[in-house]
């Protein structure tokens, strides 16, 4: 019932994602960066309706092809209001790592505690995980009758290893305490996608991940 769809290319090598109702066809696009234009021709090859645009956080990389995504789609881009400051610093940013960026339009909503975001049958929760940057998040996908949950938890936590916390907003204390707080209260075989790298479980990354083992 769920389908998710994983891209990433160069030079950041960044995953993108569409996650879709395979029973509506409805989805969403998660962090378009410069795979934008293969998560668009991959929706619109499965005949999706892509609802919204929802980004884990506004690193540069996870933001570059959000304009180009808003343009082909016309839908809300949320974002979690404390990361606004790297959102509007997005030119600055990219001039740091020496890559052009397109000026993102401004965020339509902010994440809110407590706050489902529906699509098709497939209910999306935002929780706050701070550290790598201040306005972080992990996107909580589920569906009905399916026990299991699909995380998407941009930089915070990857198979294993952790995010960088050496960039602006950046705290490693409050990092850790993010993973082990919000993410590890999920179930071990909680799904785990992150926004670099392969996908993990939360079981596996308790155990082995040797920042958290």
């Amino acid at each position: 019932m769920l389908r998710i769809e994983t891209q990433a290319t160069g030079p950041f090598m960044k995953n993108g994602f569409v996650i879709a109702c395979e029973k509506t066809r409805d989805a969403v696009i998660v962090d378009p960066g410069d795979e934008v234009a293969g998560l668009l021709d991959y929706a619109k090859g499965q005949a999706l309706a892509i609802r919204y645009i929802l980004l884990t956080h506004a690193h540069v990389d996870h933001i570059t092809g959000v304009a180009a995504a808003k343009r082909a789609l016309g839908v809300d881009i949320y974002l979690h209001r404390d990361d606004l400051f790297l959102y509007d610093a997005a030119l600055q940013q990219g001039a740091m790592f020496g890559v052009p960026v397109e000026l993102p339009p401004p965020v339509d909503q902010f994440y809110s505690p407590g706050q489902v975001i529906a699509f098709g049958e497939v209910e999306v929760r935002p929780h706050h995980t701070p550290g790598h940057c201040p306005g972080g998040v992990c996107l909580q996908v589920t569906v009905p009758g399916d026990e299991g949950q699909d995380l998407l938890v941009g930089d915070t936590l990857f198979a294993g290893s952790i995010g960088r916390t050496d960039l602006p907003g950046g705290d490693y204390d409050t990092l850790i305490a993010s993973i082990r707080n919000v993410l590890f209260s999920f179930g071990d075989a909680a799904r785990v996608h992150p926004g670099h790298g392969l996908s993990t479980t939360i079981g596996a990354e308790r155990r082995t991940n040797p920042f958290l083992a």
